[in-house]
């Protein structure tokens, strides 16, 4: 990312990274009430949302920035 941010910043590209914890596109939702604080897995409209801000122009200045997206978990 590093470099990538190097290479495409200067042309006003951000480059972050979503690490996904559990996502309730797999058998994981007895899990997922386990494992995370917000008691659920997660869903496409919560990678959505974080997509759309990091598109957004308010997140400008975010970049090389690796964003856990796991509802509070401390297992991903």
């Amino acid at each position: 990312m590093r470099n990538l941010c190097k290479e495409v910043g200067p042309d006003g590209v951000t480059v972050n990274l979503l690490s996904l914890g559990v996502m309730n596109n797999y058998p994981y939702d007895e899990i997922a009430r386990k494992v995370t604080a917000v008691g659920r897995a997660g869903t496409p409209e919560d990678v959505g949302a974080a997509v759309t801000y990091l598109a957004s122009t308010e997140a400008g200045w975010m970049t090389r920035q690796v964003i856990p997206l796991n509802g509070g978990s401390a297992t991903c």
